[in-house]
Formats: structure tokens, C-alpha cells, sequence
């Protein structure tokens, strides 16, 4: 489980893929992993002393600190949902609609953030490098795209969010 990681380190020490942990893990799903693990004490790092005020403000017309957190919750759900060869639900669906207008307190998103998180890594490790070539298809055009290509993509896109969160938040401090 993510949540039971040491307090967030100094920003001097390795990345969470250099420390040598979740050796347990194939590769690839290590990677995904870690790429959760770094998102957590980046938005920790950078977001957590935010207000909720500030976590759903919208500095020159930009998506919210919050939104992204919610997105970064929402769009892992249903990429891993396509991972593991499955369609989105109504109920993912809604969320996606929600994630950009909800006004979220500071408190709640996180531990979200925290919990979702968590409930990824079980179903990351759920998958089998036999599984990795795997096809899936993404959305009602059912795009191509693997099982490997979905978590790897899975990890890139939370960590590109992450970015634009830790950017919004240093216009707000």
C-alpha cells in the first residue's frame, strides 16, 4: 500500500524509483508504481499547504490544484478499468463530469487522493507480465492500445497533471 510510506523526504533524496523498494514487483508495474508514489509527495510537497480557498482557485483562468487531483483520481480509474479490459461505468463517467466544477476541501481531496491511490497499487499488482502484450481498446472507438501501454500511460499522464498542479500552486503562493 502506498499510504504506509515514510514521511515525504527532504527533496535532496532519490525519487522513489532510485530507492530500491517494491522489489516484489515485475518491472513495469514497479514503474507504475513509483510514478504513484512520486505523485503523492510531489502534490504533498507542493499542494499541501494550499487552503481550500487557494485549492479551488483558478489563477488566470487555469484548472484548479483541486481539479487536478481529481482528475488524476478520476482518469487513473478509468484507464486501469480499460487495463484490466473493461469499459467505463456510468458512475466514472459522472465523476469525470465533476471533476473540473466540484469545489473540494482540502482535507477530503487528499485523503481521496490518498485512498484511490492505494486502491491502484492492488490493482496494478493484479496484472501479470504474460498480460502486458495484451490488446485493449480505449473509449466508445475502442483505440488500440496494450495492457503495458495503458499502465505506462497511466503513470505519464498522473505525473503530467502533477506538474500542472505543483505550477498552479506556485502562482497561488
Amino acid at each position: 500500500m502506498l499510504t504506509s510510506m515514510p514521511p515525504i523526504p527532504p527533496a535532496r533524496q532519490p525519487e522513489p524509483w532510485m530507492r530500491g523498494t517494491l522489489t516484489d514487483v515485475p518491472p513495469l508495474q514497479r514503474a507504475a508504481l513509483h510514478a504513484f508514489e512520486l505523485a503523492l509527495e510531489d502534490l504533498d510537497r507542493w499542494c499541501s499547504s494550499l487552503s481550500d480557498e487557494q485549492l479551488n482557485a483558478r489563477p488566470h483562468g487555469l484548472p484548479s490544484v483541486a481539479f487536478h487531483i481529481r482528475h488524476i483520481i478520476g482518469s487513473t480509474d478509468r484507464l486501469l478499468s480499460y487495463a484490466e479490459g473493461k469499459q467505463v461505468t456510468p458512475a466514472q463517467l459522472d465523476y469525470l463530469k465533476s471533476e473540473l466544477e466540484s469545489h473540494s476541501t482540502h482535507d477530503q481531496l487528499f485523503a481521496d487522493l490518498r485512498s484511490a491511490f492505494d486502491a491502484y497499487a492492488t490493482r496494478v499488482r493484479a496484472f501479470t507480465p504474460d498480460e502486458y502484450a495484451e490488446a485493449r481498446g480505449i473509449g466508445r472507438k475502442q483505440l488500440p492500445t496494450t495492457v503495458a501501454g495503458l499502465l505506462i500511460h497511466t503513470a505519464e499522464h498522473a505525473m503530467r497533471h502533477v506538474g500542472q498542479a505543483i505550477t498552479t500552486a506556485k502562482l497561488l503562493l
